[in-house]
């Protein structure tokens, strides 16, 4: 009999809720895993670009592992002004990341826009997507971010 894995919806959710069970759990435990979840790299701050301020929950990222898979995932907010497509900064060297990995994240509204694409590639940069010269970008909420590494 072929062997069950955990359906991509099952993978996703755990994600998503991954944040808030990490939170509640005691620091020792977060780290050797709790529930199936393991840190395997913690909450490290990213590099912002010249131009971009940290808001009082400054960016960061880690990676995570839900039954196998491999989840980066962002937190933090900053301020801005992107006109146009622009770097954010940069993830730290130590985080691989193997493909471009995109996600949504909420913005600034105006016009009824009020999310942009964030994508991280191989090389570690973060790049946001969709601020133009009459919708800038004016903050960004990481906080949603969560893709799979494969």
């Amino acid at each position: 009999m072929p062997q069950r894995t955990p359906s991509r919806r099952a993978l996703l959710t755990a994600a998503v809720t991954a944040p808030a069970l990490l939170a509640a759990a005691p620091a020792a435990a977060a780290t050797t895993g709790t529930g199936g979840i393991e840190v395997v790299h913690p909450w490290t701050a990213l590099t912002l670009a010249s131009g971009v301020t940290a808001s009082a929950d400054a960016p960061a990222a880690r990676v995570i592992r839900i039954a196998g898979t491999d989840f980066l995932q962002l937190r933090g907010g900053v301020t801005c002004a992107f006109a146009g497509d622009a770097v954010l900064g940069a993830v730290p060297a130590s985080l691989a990341v193997p493909k471009i990995s995109r996600g949504v994240c909420p913005r600034n509204n105006k016009a009824g826009v009020n999310a942009c694409r964030v994508e991280i590639g191989t090389a570690g940069r973060v790049t946001v997507l969709g601020g133009t010269t009459t919708n800038a970008i004016t903050w960004i909420t990481l906080d949603g971010f969560s893709v799979v590494l494969v």
